[in-house]
């Protein structure tokens, strides 16, 4: 479904990623793991459109988006929920919602998805009249996946979803999103939390400084005497 045939990306005159090539298949979990600043965020912001690679090709679907417009990316099929979770703060969460949708024009269908969204998260059905802002963190990250998936995208690209939640929190957010790929949706996960990661992926690559240092299915990587003693606490 995406292939990223050795990307090089560039901030100013920092080489951020070099020579970046991954896979990722249709109805898998791919995920990336490493140390902050390895470029694992830099790589979903270049599969978005949000970056463009210096030299290299991205491919979706068989076809190349390397130089497309980020909004045209949304369009073909690829949604991001961004690290952070950068919701719009003073908006209700139907409206951060309507605006997940914004690509397309087909009412019923709108309405539809919206039902399955708070079907998925009742919390978020409970508080669909309220300030997004004054959410708490784990139901702005819900609110954050909603948005991402009312655009319907085919690869859904998600940038540290446990990031700053409770452990307790971080189980039903893992829980979620293996749900959302079960339904049909392909995801590729940056997490800093790599024990979750591995559990819920088909397959993972972990990045060192801009470079894919190993790659293989979630089950050889969790058992990587390399990865235990780096990312899984030993």
């Amino acid at each position: 479904m995406l292939t990223v045939d050795n990307i090089n990306v560039y901030y100013g005159a920092i080489h951020a990623l070099k020579g970046i090539s991954l896979e990722v298949t249709e109805g898998e979990i791919v995920t990336l793991i490493g140390a902050n600043g390895a470029g694992k965020s830099t790589i979903l912001r270049t599969v978005s459109g949000l970056l463009k690679p210096k030299t290299g090709k991205i491919e979706f679907e068989g076809k190349n988006i390397a130089a497309i417009a980020a909004e045209d990316i949304v369009k073909r099929g690829i949604s991001q929920v961004p690290e952070g979770r950068r919701i719009f703060a003073n908006l209700t969460v139907l409206e951060n919602l309507e605006l997940g949708a914004y690509i397309r024009s087909d009412t019923k269908g709108i309405h539809e998805d919206m039902q399955k969204m708070f079907q998925r998260f009742p919390r978020l059905a409970e508080r669909r009249t309220q300030v997004a802002g004054t959410l708490s963190g784990g139901e702005q990250q819900m609110l954050a996946m909603s948005r991402a998936l009312m655009s319907r995208p085919r690869l859904l690209l998600m940038d540290e979803p446990s990031m700053g939640l409770a452990p307790l929190l971080v189980k039903e957010i893992f829980s979620i999103i293996k749900d959302i790929n079960n339904s049909g949706t392909t995801i590729l996960l940056v997490e800093q939390n790599a024990h979750m990661a591995l559990s819920v992926a088909h397959k993972a690559y972990v990045l060192e400084t801009g470079r894919i240092t190993l790659a293989g299915t979630a089950k050889e990587l969790s058992e990587s005497e390399a990865v235990r003693k780096a990312y899984l606490g030993g």
